[in-house]
């Protein structure tokens, strides 16, 4: 299993998500475009793709102009029916290589947040793992409209697209649901000052918020990332089963 994972910030964690693929064996290949690395031209060599987070806005072009091909990078993987993984930006990305609209500045959220799945997100294999409502970590003011298509999977009072999935398995969350309160309190020991002009008083109660919080979130968030590890290892399962029908040069089957 080869995994590439795409970072659009000079501080990213892979945390639960990393833990979930180690688990499975992947081999992790990062790119890091935001620093001048080329992303590959298409999705042939990974059998998956994670797309992370980061402080710029999904439609911030001039400032990050490798943002358009990235979109349509996760669309490629997409509707080749890989399994793609979109986190806070990456979410506004995949939405936005599917053709949605991105929302700027209209849906703070900071810290541990409860997340409702919708009757789809119940029996998803993503979040049917986690059962109903459940806490997760979350920084973002953007948010985007649904795009053509996808399944609406999750939602709270503030925005109402918190997962979602398009094809097979190309998932948009959010939610950082690799956060857990190790990378929590990385997070807060590495960004004070934007913390706490995103959420004044926040780092006084992180202690506190995280013993309330952060055992249910912790537990969710791996579920939610092995379950995503468990689409790729789905994915190639039918691709080998197709490769083993049609023979090894995509042609078709010999003959008897």
């Amino acid at each position: 299993m080869r995994v590439l994972v795409v970072e659009n910030d000079r501080v990213t964690v892979l945390g639960q998500v990393e833990t979930a693929l180690r688990e499975a064996g992947a081999e992790i290949v990062l790119c890091r475009p935001h620093a001048g690395e080329a992303l590959p031209e298409g999705e042939v060599g990974h059998d998956a793709l994670v797309v992370m987070g980061g402080p710029q806005s999904a439609i911030d072009d001039e400032k990050h102009p490798y943002l358009p091909d990235l979109a349509a990078l996760m669309r490629q993987y997409g509707d080749a029916g890989k399994s793609v993984l979109g986190v806070c930006l990456g979410s506004q990305l995949l939405a936005r290589g599917y053709g949605a609209t991105n929302l700027i500045g209209v849906a703070a959220e900071f810290g541990w947040c409860d997340i409702h799945p919708t009757d789809e997100g119940l029996t998803d294999p993503l979040l049917a793992s986690v059962g109903g409502t459940f806490p997760i970590f979350q920084w973002h003011s953007d948010t985007f409209t649904l795009p053509a298509g996808a399944t609406h999977l999750a939602h709270n009072a503030i925005a109402a697209n918190q997962a979602f999935r398009l094809g097979r398995a190309a998932y948009g969350t959010q939610f950082h649901f690799e956060v857990d309160r190790s990378v929590a309190k990385h997070w807060r020991d590495v960004f004070p000052d934007q913390i706490e002009r995103t959420s004044p008083g926040w780092l006084e109660r992180h202690d506190e918020l995280a013993a309330a919080h952060g055992p249910d979130a912790d537990a969710a968030g791996l579920a939610i990332a092995r379950a995503w590890v468990a689409t790729i290892e789905a994915g190639m399962a039918v691709a080998g089963d197709e490769a083993a029908v049609t023979g090894s040069t995509g042609g078709p089957p010999p003959d008897p």
